[in-house]
Order: C-alpha cells, then sequence, then structure tokens
C-alpha cells in the first residue's frame, strides 16, 4: 500500500510538471503567433490602406485578421492531430513489446480528444492575434496609403 501510494504520488508529482511545461509552450507559442500576426499586419500597412479607401470599416479589416488567425490556428491544429494518430502506432508497439504484450493500444487518439485541440488551437490563435487585427483596424487609409 505505502508503494502503490508513493508511486501515485510520483505520477501526480510528473503530471504536473508536463501540464507546466505544455502551459509555459502555449503562453510562448501564442506570443510568437501574436508577433507573426502583427509582422503581417506592417508588412500589409499598403493592403489596409487600399481596403479602407474602397470602403472597408475597421471590422472588415479586424475580421480579415481574425479570419487569416484561425485558418493558421485549424492548419496547426490539424497537422499535429494527424502527426498524434499516425505517432500512436509505433508508440503502442514499443510499450507492448517492452510489456512482453500485456499492454496493447495504450497509445490512442479519440476523435472527440482530436477535435477539442483542433478547437483549442483555433482558439488560441485566435485570442493572440485579437491585438495585431485591432491595430491593423485602427490605421488611417491615407496614412497607410503613403507608407512604401
Amino acid at each position: 500500500a505505502i508503494l502503490s501510494s508513493t508511486l501515485g504520488e510520483l505520477v501526480n508529482i510528473i503530471s504536473y510538471v508536463l501540464i507546466a511545461f505544455a502551459s509555459i509552450s502555449l503562453v510562448v507559442s501564442s506570443i510568437m503567433i501574436g508577433i507573426i500576426t502583427y509582422v503581417s499586419v506592417v508588412e500589409r500597412i499598403k493592403e489596409i490602406g487600399v481596403l479602407r479607401a474602397l470602403g472597408a470599416r475597421k471590422k472588415d479589416i479586424r475580421r480579415v485578421f481574425n479570419a487569416e488567425t484561425l485558418i493558421i490556428g485549424f492548419s496547426a491544429g490539424l497537422i499535429g492531430v494527424l502527426v498524434s494518430l499516425v505517432l500512436t502506432i509505433p508508440i503502442s508497439a514499443i510499450i507492448a513489446s517492452l510489456s512482453s504484450g500485456m499492454v496493447a493500444n495504450i497509445a490512442s487518439l479519440t476523435i472527440w480528444h482530436g477535435i477539442a485541440l483542433v478547437v483549442v488551437s483555433m482558439t488560441l490563435t485566435l485570442v493572440s492575434g485579437l491585438i495585431p487585427a485591432q491595430i491593423a483596424s485602427t490605421k488611417d487609409p491615407v496614412v497607410a496609403l503613403r507608407t512604401e
């Protein structure tokens, strides 16, 4: 019983550490997506000016950049889920061979978990792209058209 409780506590500690690392990586990746979206805004100032001069509202400019970040999030999430699905096959085989066939198909990814991961990816990219989209929508069309 003591060994079982000690192993349980050890697994919990390792789980907390892995959750902390995953959280840090999500925050860092969200910041990087925000920076990349901001760079996209800076590089496309002339396009923003043309759109605003043709009658696009601030809301329309925000929607363009939010749609772009959603597409990036969907693509990244889908690629991540597909890579995970492909990697579950050799991981399950390795674990089964190490455990002498006692444990089979331990690594798995259900369809609902895959969908949840794609939705989380899209949500994170949308949230990290909100500030650059707002910056893009507040650009003055006259100033934006004058920039090179």
